[in-house]
């Protein structure tokens, strides 16, 4: 049997370690000040009321042309860009970093949305959305390449993609294809795409392939012992049994929850059962400034314990999602710190001026290091104080819903209705849909 991977990435450490350096500095600046916090009414017609400025602003300004979402407004990198490196090899910080990761689990959200309207524009949107994931796995020759995004002539992309934008794109074209929204022949020709990527990861042991420069090198790979790494690589195979009912993948699936590592006693499913907590050894601030990166993992935890039949494995699975449920009630509140009225320097617009040291990134060490000289005085902070207060709550927002965690889902409703939409700046708002979704419709509490 070959053992487990302890030591593998998953979309690079020093990423990781420059969100938790950045909201470490943000919190204590914020500190415990709740600034704009006065109570507010948190019905079901408020939060309902909330969600559509959500989606108004998200499918009005956010959803690119390619049908993925854009990080922020910019002007989206060119192929020089993208071939050069700017403003870095992996593609951080542009305004197609999060394409499939965002994309992914907001078609989740969608096909929700369309299932509960009917409206024939829901479902419009939905297929707009699984669009533009199929076509992240279609602009590269690499089998199982999974974009960030496309640039300005909707074929070039950066070098790079990981585990934390390849996972999403599974998690959102299940959604979609189990929809009933698409046709017989787009379903299959959907099921085709995700076999394919799934058989060319599984060729290079579930690890991601990079493209351009890089083409031979992988980035992030699904068999890492992390709670994240195991619910990902864990969902995708019962995810693919699922849509092509074939047995080969459900084998694949019980063999993988069923392995032990030669350095620990633990199974994948025994990992999963320990939720995130589990990673922080590997992932620092994962409560205050990570749990993004959980929410398609969450989403796939709880589609785990929904499928499997064996009630010992159910069981582990949904003590995983409590414990992630319990960890993000700890820490929505911060929702409340986050003043609408803030006016701190929001100019990742600026994107090229920002990270105007640029140099010839050869490995992805050298990517990884460009990406750390960030200008501040051409960007400011606001990012990261959105990042922090607004992503992070939303995220925890969705941890709680997606558990059916309901002493929190006061506090979720409260989270959604806290926001101006209108004032913020980067797409993660979004998150606010994907909670709102998550939460049962007929829960009026």
């Amino acid at each position: 049997m070959k053992p487990l991977n302890y030591n593998s990435e998953s979309n690079g450490p020093m990423k990781y370690a420059l969100f938790a350096v950045i909201a470490l500095i943000l919190f204590q600046q914020i500190g415990h000040t709740e600034e704009n916090s006065t109570s507010k009414d948190v019905s079901p017609e408020c939060v309902a009321a909330a969600v559509e400025k959500v989606h108004d602003r998200m499918w009005t300004e956010y959803i690119g042309e390619d049908g993925l979402i854009l990080d922020f407004i910019a002007e989206l990198p060119t192929p020089e860009d993208c071939q050069r490196g700017l403003p870095n090899a992996i593609g951080w910080w542009s305004p197609i970093e999060n394409g499939p990761m965002f994309t992914g689990t907001y078609l989740v959200a969608m096909c929700e949305r369309a299932r509960r309207s009917g409206a024939p524009a829901d479902r419009e949107k939905a297929k707009r959305l699984a669009a533009g994931l199929i076509k992240c796995a279609s602009v590269s020759d690499v089998p199982g390449f999974i974009a960030r995004g496309m640039g300005t002539d909707g074929q070039c992309h950066y070098a790079m993609g990981s585990q934390d934008q390849t996972h999403p794109w599974f998690y959102g074209l299940h959604a979609y294809a189990t929809s009933g929204i698409p046709t017989d022949a787009e379903r299959a020709a959907i099921v085709t795409k995700m076999t394919e990527v799934a058989e060319a990861l599984e060729a290079v042991d579930w690890k991601c392939p990079c493209d351009g420069a890089f083409k031979g090198q992988f980035r992030g790979e699904f068999k890492i012992v992390r709670h994240h790494g195991a619910v990902a690589y864990l969902h995708i195979l019962k995810a693919m049994h699922e849509v092509t009912g074939d047995s080969v993948w459900l084998e694949r699936y019980r063999h993988a929850r069923d392995e032990r590592s030669e350095n620990s006693e633990l199974t994948r499913l025994d990992v999963c059962a320990k939720g995130y907590p589990f990673d922080h050894d590997q992932i620092r601030n994962i409560d205050r400034g990570q749990l993004w990166i959980y929410v398609s993992s969450q989403g796939g935890l709880a589609s785990l314990a929904e499928w499997e039949t064996d009630e010992t494995a159910r069981e582990k699975y949904r003590a995983g999602l409590a414990i992630n449920a319990r960890g993000a009630h700890a820490v929505i509140d911060d929702y409340k710190k986050f003043n609408n009225n803030d006016t701190k320097l929001f100019g990742e617009a600026r994107w090229r001026e920002g990270y105007s040291r640029w140099f010839p990134q050869k490995t992805q060490g050298d990517a990884g290091r460009m990406a750390s000289l960030r200008d501040v005085e051409v960007l400011g902070d606001r990012k990261w104080y959105e990042a922090s207060l607004v992503r992070n709550p939303l995220a925890a927002a969705t941890f709680i819903a997606l558990a059916g965690h309901k002493e929190g889902y006061d506090q979720a409703r409260a989270a959604i209705c806290h926001y101006e939409y209108d004032k913020l700046n980067m797409a993660e708002f979004f998150l606010a849909e994907c909670a709102y979704y998550a939460l049962p419709l007929d829960d009026t509490k």
